[in-house]
């Protein structure tokens, strides 16, 4: 049975009157699966409310900071109390120190902390940190991996750039976008000919150490302690980007289950429960190098803005309780094994990507391990399979190459009936 979307199709036809292409983001966009987006009127717990009364579950999350499931109570009243005491002062705060500290208790790399609004603006200014470093300006990123939309980054992204199948993004001096090269994911022997051939030439190797841009690929083993090993010996800094992994695989950041030794990382999404934040953090000596400390400009007017700095804050706490990761852990291994047997018991071919609570379902391929691999995957397919559970009242990322996140606020119950939505949507297509 079709949902009812006339609400939603009416506030699409009002959003394109005024906003570009109907939305603020273009991961928003329905454009990879067809039809006009749901509105959402609220959220609670691992479901929302869509402006016509649509109840889904929900593996959005969104895009990540939703780890604690919608409108958790705790958040919500650390955010009333901090809204009653002002939202925003254009001075320091003691939370911003309190946030830091915390960030740094438990990422070992974090001897320093800037809190900026935006994952971006951390991809941005871990370059320029890097670039002021080095003496350098060559960058190094991946295929299929997206760091946010600063110029320098938007070269074979991942997110919302290869769900639209743009590859590179027009407004890009071609003088900048010459400064960034791109390997494969996985890719050590592509890193080495870059730095072999440019020797004094690279600033930076940036990475997502969990990609998570082009649906979830894991690192090959070793591949980030190699790449990390071989950025050093030539003189460059690593960059893990963590916007979406930090404190989401565990409490504190992903490089440390994969072994890499990252010289800054980028954080974003759950440090501010749901609230707009990023931070760039890293050894002390590269952090100091901003100012007012050291030469490289950075600054925000909402930088570390008391109501984000307050919800991340009540969500680490929430996140530090024992037993959190694990119940984590369970969740995502239920649910990416009941997608793998609706597959088998479908007979389509497919894969389920999975680390801790983050996941995606491939369909149209057996295996994927990079950019090139996943652009195999059937989008066609992606998109009927979307309906299809969207229908059965499961809200999925409305793209092949995103993932799905698990929340804390993800029941069995909830887990076993989007399996029996996959069940039945696999078996129907």
């Amino acid at each position: 049975m079709k949902l009812s979307n006339e609400n939603s199709q009416a506030l699409f036809k009002r959003a394109l009157e005024r906003i570009p292409g109907a939305v603020n983001s273009p991961v928003r966009a329905w454009r990879a699966v067809g039809g006009a987006p749901a509105f959402i009127h609220s959220g609670q717990g691992a479901y929302l409310r869509d402006a016509d009364g649509n109840r889904l579950i929900d593996y959005v999350g969104s895009y990540g900071p939703a780890i604690l499931g919608h409108a958790h109570p705790a958040v919500v009243a650390a955010v009333a109390d901090q809204a009653g005491r002002g939202f925003s002062f254009g001075a320091p705060t003691e939370l911003e120190v309190e946030l830091a500290e915390r960030i740094a208790a438990a990422i070992p790399i974090a001897e320093k902390v800037r809190l900026v609004s935006s994952g971006t603006e951390a991809g941005m200014t871990a370059l320029r940190i890097a670039r002021a470093a080095t003496g350098r300006n060559g960058i190094i990123k991946f295929d299929g991996c997206y760091h946010g939309h600063s110029d320098a980054l938007l070269v074979r992204a991942g997110s919302g750039a290869m769900t639209l199948g743009v590859p590179d993004c027009a407004g890009v001096p071609e003088a900048l976008a010459a400064l960034t090269r791109v390997a494969p994911y996985n890719s050590l022997a592509a890193v080495e000919r870059y730095l072999s051939a440019e020797p004094k030439a690279i600033a930076a190797v940036i990475v997502e150490p969990l990609a998570a841009n082009m649906g979830v690929v894991p690192p090959a083993p070793g591949f980030l302690r190699e790449l990390g090993d071989l950025a050093h010996r030539h003189g460059a800094l690593l960059i893990c980007d963590e916007v979406i992994t930090g404190f989401r695989l565990r409490y504190g950041a992903a490089y440390e289950l994969y072994d890499a030794a990252p010289d800054l990382i980028m954080l974003g999404k759950i440090i501010g429960g749901g609230m707009p934040v990023g931070a760039i953090a890293g050894r002390a000596a590269l952090m100091d190098l901003l100012a007012p400390a050291g030469p490289v400009y950075q600054a925000g007017t909402l930088s570390g803005n008391p109501l984000s700095v307050r919800a991340g804050l009540e969500t680490l706490k929430l996140l530090a309780q024992p037993g959190v990761y694990e119940r984590l852990e369970a969740a995502g291994a239920r649910l990416a094994a009941g997608l793998g047997a609706a597959l088998a018991a479908a007979g389509r071919g497919g894969c389920v990507n999975r680390a801790g609570s983050l996941l995606t379902l491939f369909l149209g391929t057996d295996r994927v391990s990079d950019g090139a691999s996943a652009r195999r995957a059937d989008p066609a397919a992606f998109a009927r399979f979307f309906h299809a559970m969207f229908d059965r009242g499961v809200n999925l990322p409305p793209s092949q190459f995103e993932a799905m996140f698990v929340s804390l606020a993800h029941s069995d119950a909830d887990l076993d009936a989007t399996i029996a939505a996959a069940r039945a949507a696999l078996a129907a297509d």
